[in-house]
């Protein structure tokens, strides 16, 4: 018990270190400008990143240094895009960013009173500034100018830039917003948690300063988020590191190999331990850790429809075709920490089993953990889940029994751990106690068993529509796409039957003829696709019309893609919004860390891409897996168009 106090002592002075700056505002902020880059992968490298370091150097830093210097008197400054991606990455080595200013500029050139371009701000005098100063430069970045190769105009030929390697800066933080790019990181709690602990991890390096201890320590990405986030205020990071370290903390971004045994696999190691060790609380966090490496790109040139159809009213006839309930999820990372309060006769080979008193379709079954304190292994589950009923632990005790190869399990107690108590609404996403376990026999000790839980969570989202299509007969594939996408059916084609994960029905779709005048002479007759609701009202949602099909009263249209290539394009699904379906499983669908997810062969998938002026290299909106007859759909407005195409295409 005295350890433990001394543990939230150490967690009470590490919130006590002091940050001149709103970390979670400025976070947020940040997350918002990363998005904005995203949708501007030139920025990312060629000669268009070449250019934004020259004018980074040549424009941006000089300008910032006569503001600062008082010759400009105007302010705001508003920072282009570019500039500001190549600032961005300097100020991410914040030792080397410092040193760089003070030589060339003699003072570090912060960003007060500088706004970012993606804030909105008017940016009419800032472009007026830099006319002044550079009649021959435009303020916006020039795409054209970029993209043809200028000898005079190099970083070298300046007079004053800096010999930091900023290509190789820029290539390092390129995949960060990858990993912080979910909707649940700008959540409010989930940021304030994130500032905390970023608190805490600059404690212990202070610690281990004070120790003589060489670590490097390791963040997760909720930490590193607002590491970067201070980095980015150059002037009140300096102090306050100083203030609470003795020194400038340098940011070593150089190591990106996480094989076990390399150096970020032993300082996140190290980092963890001695974190639990010091606080008493896990490390780990949900929706923080790393996800994997980004997915692989569709394309490497952005793609802005011109979308030129009506709006789509979501209050209309065909909206209400398919009815589904809204469900939540989150994400979870549980582990068992410890047990106390055991009899003598209790002791022996233990184990926790979890479940939800709840079950629901994310989660319906019994998990197996071990204890840290009694195994000595550390073990974190990860599930997902509905936010709602609690948490069932089952304490299990098996020893040897008498029938050689055999064990006997007993359950010694039993507890629950509500998860509606924090999650609805948020007010928590970390969680770590001691929980009183109720005797299965009902004659407990005079102490409850006890048993130290650790959970964490996301913030709940929406959760993605699965539904699977049920047909008397497999789905078709290979030259079958191009007899249905050519409006023809095979005779015998039978009704598909659509369910969501509980079986329930939702719809029926069938293929049947059109009932309109049958085609020329030596031709099949063109077809048309017809749902049934629930409610067994029946309407036509798809007809073809001899070079497409049209869907949903002419909202959407499905044909083959003109631009069919080697990155699988197949189809095209227009309307209100522009989709691409292609071969395979693509962007947040790539198989990444299941062996037997990629053991299967891409030619059973399809992947439907949305593509907009928000997400210009294309956003995944939904999953055909044509072996399972599955359809995960990310949201809601894309469930009847993507149902009825991939009738059509399976």
């Amino acid at each position: 018990m005295e350890f433990e106090k001394e543990q939230e002592f150490e967690w009470i002075k590490a919130q006590k270190i002091e940050i001149s700056l709103d970390l979670a505002a400025a976070a947020k902020k940040q997350l918002h400008f990363l998005a904005a880059v995203d949708r501007n992968r030139w920025l990312y490298d060629g000669h268009t990143l070449q250019r934004a370091i020259y004018r980074y150097n040549a424009c941006w830093l000089p300008l910032l240094a006569r503001y600062h210097e008082g010759e400009i008197s105007e302010g705001p400054l508003v920072v282009p895009l570019d500039c500001e991606w190549i600032w961005h990455c300097h100020r991410l080595n914040p030792v080397r960013y410092k040193s760089d200013c003070e030589e060339l500029y003699g003072r570090i050139l912060d960003n007060s009173n500088v706004v970012s371009s993606v804030q909105g701000t008017c940016t009419r005098q800032t472009e007026e500034i830099w006319t002044r100063f550079y009649p021959n430069e435009t303020y916006d970045f020039d795409l054209t100018k970029a993209s043809s190769e200028n000898a005079s105009e190099t970083v070298p030929g300046l007079e004053k830039h800096t010999n930091y390697d900023l290509i190789s800066a820029v290539k390092r933080q390129s995949p960060f917003f990858f990993q912080v790019s979910r909707a649940h990181i700008s959540n409010d709690i989930f940021i304030e948690e994130a500032v905390a602990r970023y608190k805490g991890f600059l404690h212990l390096i202070k610690r281990n300063r004070e120790k003589f201890i060489k670590r490097f320590c390791v963040p997760t990405y909720d930490i590193d988020l607002i590491w970067h986030t201070h980095q980015l205020h150059p002037v009140s990071y300096c102090k306050d590191l100083n203030k609470a370290l003795g020194k400038i903390l340098e940011h070593d971004d150089t190591d990106s190999d996480r094989t076990k045994g390399k150096k970020l696999d032993v300082g996140f190691s190290g980092t963890t331990k001695q974190w639990e060790e010091t606080f008493g609380i896990r490390y780990w966090k949900a929706g923080a850790m790393y996800r994997g490496s980004s997915p692989s790109p569709l394309t490497a040139i952005p793609y802005i429809p011109e979308i030129l159809t009506k709006e789509v009213d979501a209050t209309n006839e065909s909206a209400k075709i398919v009815k589904l309930p809204e469900l939540r999820v989150v994400e979870v990372l549980l582990e068992i920490v410890g047990v106390k309060n055991l009899s003598d006769e209790k002791k022996g080979n233990l184990f926790i089993l979890f479940s939800k008193t709840q079950p629901d379709v994310f989660f319906n079954t019994k998990k197996k953990l071990t204890i840290l304190s009694e195994s000595g292994l550390k073990q974190v589950a990860s599930f997902q889940c509905e936010p709602i009923g609690e948490l069932l632990f089952e304490l299990v005790s098996h020893s040897a029994s008498n029938f050689p190869g055999t064990k006997v399990c007993k359950t010694l107690g039993t507890a629950s751990l509500s998860i509606l108590e924090f999650l609805v609404p948020v007010s928590k996403l970390a969680l770590e106690k001691w929980l009183d376990l109720v005797p299965i026999s009902g004659h407990g000790s005079s102490k409850p068993i006890g048993l130290r839980i650790a959970v964490s969570f996301t913030v709940p989202t929406i959760a993605p529509h699965v539904l699977h299509m049920v047909r008397p007969r497999p789905f078709l594939k290979g030259s079958c796409f191009q007899l249905l996408l050519a409006g023809r059916v095979p005779a015998g084609t039978g009704c598909t039957r659509v369910v969501d994960e509980t079986h329930a029905e939702v719809i029926q779709l069938e293929m049947r003829e059109s009932g309109k005048a049958k085609m020329k002479e030596n031709c099949l007759s063109r077809k048309q696709v017809i749902v049934t609701t629930k409610h067994g009202e029946t309407r036509a949602v798809a007809e073809f019309l001899g070079t497409h099909w049209s869907l949903i009263d002419s909202e959407w249209i499905l044909q083959h893609s003109e631009e069919a290539g080697e990155n699988g394009h197949l189809f095209d699904l227009k309307g209100n919004k522009m989709v691409k379906v292609f071969l395979g499983r693509k962007l947040d669908y790539e198989p990444k860390h299941c062996h037997s997810e990629k053991q299967r062969n891409e030619k059973d998938f399809m992947t439907a891409v949305e593509f907009s002026a928000e997400n210009p290299y294309g956003k995944a909106l939904a999953l055909l897996d044509l072996k399972s007859r599955c359809l995960k759909a990310q949201e809601e407005w894309f469930v009847l168009p993507g149902l009825i195409s991939a009738y059509i295409l399976s």
